[in-house]
């Protein structure tokens, strides 16, 4: 019984809380958080902004990128243009930069589109914009999701204290849930010249819809592992208190050999923890194996073994009634010869 109930509770509540946490890690990533903030370049938006920034809990990265501007292979000055962007962060090891040159400001990584425009699939090589100036290209960048709208993506890193414009602000929240608020932080410390020159982008709107999935899954998940388990208990409660009846002289002769009620009744939850343990073991394994054989997304082990342990559980609390039972029988009643 605890077996069936245990891989019940898999194969239904447990594939539903599989497909849950795999529709909310997709909300959940990256660019389901992020806040992105365009400025004119007469908005009086600038780099210094990462600094205020920097005393507002929730933000988990931020970036700030200069107007774009194009720039050319310097072995082919009439090759493909790309747009070149000046970038400051402190968390460039996101972007795939874990170490700058001594002179950063003048050297450049580029996304594989990039390169591959540029014709330098080996990310060797320099670039020149409009004006002349030249750029080294130092490496690849890794380009995430949420910077996916600026490919292909050329960055020259700067330092803090390198003054310039910004034309886009990156922000990612720690949480869904906190977008909005940490969006209406962002826009008091922007300190930009005219708000109306600044165009503030969020995804607010699946921070909302993330919280009706959980909401709807959970409460289907709860109600149906309430049902599973209330059904099991109740046939437990019934096999047990059968096979107490069959056992009956059994336990009288324990009793009438000195056997206390409290022996009696820890004997029989003993007994029934341990096979209720198997069966829990057993039922998981096989759900398990079950969800996998169908290509369905297995939930969690915290979840699993959240549900195993609370299968032997509810097996061990329905015995407990047949025990109390078996220990009140009466010795001499149930070892009279008839």
């Amino acid at each position: 019984m605890v077996a069936g109930m245990c891989a019940t509770v898999l194969l239904t509540t447990g594939r539903t809380v599989g497909a849950e946490q795999a529709v909310l890690g997709s909300i959940d990533s990256e660019g389901t958080r992020s806040i992105v903030i365009r400025a004119e370049p007469d908005a009086g938006l600038d780099a210094t902004v990462l600094g205020r920034l920097a005393h507002i809990d929730g933000i988990q990265w931020a970036g700030a990128f200069g107007g774009a501007q194009d720039v050319t292979n310097i072995e082919f000055p009439g090759a493909t243009k790309i747009p070149l962007r000046l970038v400051w962060s402190s968390q460039l090891d996101h972007l795939g930069i874990t170490a700058l040159p001594p002179v950063a400001n003048a050297s450049v990584w580029a996304s594989p589109a990039a390169l591959a425009g540029l014709g330098m699939p080996d990310a060797v090589g320099g670039v020149v914009d409009g004006s002349g100036l030249d750029f080294a290209v130092t490496g690849q960048l890794t380009t995430p999701d949420f910077l996916a709208f600026l490919e292909p993506l050329t960055i020259a890193p700067q330092t803090a204290d390198t003054p310039g414009t910004v034309s886009v602000l990156v922000i990612i929240a720690e949480r869904p849930d906190l977008v909005a608020p940490v969006a209406e932080a962002v826009q008091s410390v922007l300190g930009v010249t005219d708000l109306t020159k600044v165009t503030l982008t969020t995804s607010e709107n699946l921070a909302t819809l993330r919280g009706m999935v959980e909401g709807q899954l959970d409460s289907f998940g709860r109600s149906l592992v309430v049902v599973i388990f209330a059904l099991t208990a109740v046939l437990v409660a019934a096999i047990l208190y059968g096979l107490v009846m069959l056992r009956r002289k059994d336990f009288g002769r324990r009793r009438a050999l000195g056997a206390s009620q409290t022996l009696i009744i820890a004997l029989l939850l003993t007994q029934t923890g341990a096979l209720a343990l198997v069966g829990a073991t057993i039922g998981s394994i096989a759900a398990g194996i079950g969800l996998a054989a169908s290509g369905d997304p297995l939930p969690g082990w915290d979840f699993v073994g959240a549900v195993a342990l609370l299968s032997t559980t509810i097996g061990v609390i329905a015995a407990l009634l047949p025990a109390l039972a078996a220990a009140r029988r009466d010795p001499l009643k149930e070892l009279r010869v008839p």
